[in-house]
């Protein structure tokens, strides 16, 4: 596996992200930045207050928090939320950031109790929804990452909204990818937050910023989060590095999102045409999917290094076991544009002949 993912990042052109990740990414956010502009300090400052207010208004919501990291700020939300319904028990899907990405961060540092909504491999439902015992907050992901980027239909989010609403129910959104959704529910951040009492969006996935985060919602909320913000030490003396970066990086890449998308359902209809390989979802909702293989890594990985390696073109890094095939993720940025058409159809025709 080592050497598929050095094959992968010794190629000269990729499929999938904005390109390498190097110091390079932040130089260039800085390279318009006067030397003398004055950095934040304990979450003060002209850098980052206009910053949070900038996503406020984007997100449609009274204030806005920039916290270093997402898992601070889903925690945090989670938190704020119980405490204020006087309710120790929260919900969300059994594949969710916080279930199994944090090390029980949630569980170990607040007296939050969790249920886990629907099956592992499928969106939850309405009626899962309504099954649940009396909760403080449920958290829904856009895309459901973990398994492929699916999302339901806008009209259901609609429903579930409506319904956590009319029973007290506060309903967070883990918006990573929020932006990379507004393509196919044809609507602004601002209408799909409007659904939801609190919402997350980050800016290093497909924004393709440094690191960093924020946590919007209403004023009273933003003003416990702040204080939480402290208390998880996430109050650096500056954030200005992640705050520059991201501001730089939306700007840049906010308009390209319906052309990220429109590349990755053409990107995957190329791969389900190939033999023993398809995706999910067959056609992508936003600029993500997951691509698998019929076999096992150690079968898959061979073929794909001597691909990469002899077109120069990266299409896979790493590979994940899983029953009876393997799978990697697919995210399509900057990256994809940058190739010429030759190159793409040159590197598809060798991964069709390896694959035959």
């Amino acid at each position: 596996m080592n050497r598929l993912r050095t094959s992968f990042q010794q190629t000269t052109g990729q499929i999938s992200g904005h390109g390498k990740r190097n110091v390079g990414v932040l130089k260039t956010a800085f390279a318009a930045v006067a030397d003398e502009m004055a950095s934040d300090q304990y979450g003060t400052g002209a850098i980052i207050e206009p910053f949070e207010q900038k996503f406020a208004d984007v997100l449609g919501m009274d204030d806005a928090v920039f916290f270093p990291s997402g898992t601070m700020a889903q925690q945090v939300a989670l938190r704020i939320w119980s405490d204020e319904t006087d309710n120790r028990t929260v919900a969300y899907h059994p594949l969710c950031h916080l279930e199994i990405h944090e090390q029980d961060g949630l569980k170990e540092l607040h007296p939050i109790e969790t249920i886990l909504v629907g099956a592992a491999d499928r969106l939850m439902t309405l009626d899962e929804i309504k099954a649940l015992p009396d909760i403080a907050c449920l958290l829904l992901e856009l895309p459901q990452r973990e398994i492929g980027g699916v999302a339901p239909a806008f009209s259901e989010l609609e429903t579930i909204s409506r319904y956590c609403r009319e029973r007290g129910i506060r309903l967070h959104l883990d918006g990573a990818r929020l932006f990379e959704m507004l393509p196919y529910y044809e609507k602004t951040a601002a209408e799909i937050a409007g659904l939801f009492d609190s919402i997350y969006i980050s800016f290093y996935k497909g924004l393709g910023g440094i690191a960093g985060a924020i946590l919007a919602g209403p004023a009273a909320f933003c003003q416990t989060a702040r204080i939480w913000k402290r208390r998880y030490g996430g109050d650096l003396i500056s954030l200005y590095p992640y705050i520059v970066s991201a501001d730089y990086y939306y700007e840049l890449r906010k308009d390209r999102m319906g052309q990220y998308y429109e590349q990755a359902k053409q990107l995957a209809e190329q791969f389900n045409a190939l033999p023993g390989v398809h995706t999910t979802p067959e056609v992508p909702v936003s600029n993500m999917f997951h691509l698998h293989f019929d076999g096992q890594a150690a079968d898959i990985s061979p073929k794909l290094e001597q691909v990469q390696e002899e077109t120069g073109l990266g299409f896979v890094g790493y590979l994940v076991d899983k029953d009876g095939y393997c799978s990697t993720e697919i995210s399509v940025g900057d990256a994809y544009g940058e190739l010429d058409q030759q190159t793409r159809d040159a590197g598809f025709a060798r991964l069709r002949q390896a694959f035959s």
